[in-house]
């Protein structure tokens, strides 16, 4: 619930409604608190988009060394680098079910 009024003092002010939850059971409260000004809003805003882009970093770190562990497993040694670059490189460029439907038509590599 959001309600912006005018209080004794001229102050504009906005209700906020929040639950408190002691041992199970809800309690609903309300508070007036006072309306941020345009720099406060901006400077919260700008401190949620700072949080948002270090959770997307760090979201993408994971993800990162989960496929590491992936590659850890894998017989890459027998590419050089710039081919295991290469192959990754236009299997991210193309999408992965075309890259997989290309790379199983191809025939089996001959072993020394």
């Amino acid at each position: 619930m959001l309600m912006i009024r005018t209080s004794v003092f001229g102050l504009r002010t906005r209700r906020v409604r929040y639950t408190l939850g002691l041992a199970g059971s809800p309690m609903t409260s309300e508070l007036d608190m006072p309306k941020l000004s345009e720099r406060e809003r901006l400077a919260d805003l700008e401190a949620r988009q700072r949080k948002m882009a270090e959770e997307v970093a760090q979201a993408r770190s994971t993800l990162r060394d989960r496929y590491a562990a992936v590659v850890r497993e894998l017989g890459v040694e027998a590419l050089t680098e710039r081919e295991f670059r290469d192959v990754l490189t236009h299997a991210i460029r193309a999408g992965g079910a075309p890259s997989i439907g290309a790379l199983k038509a191809l025939p089996a590599a001959k072993t020394a």
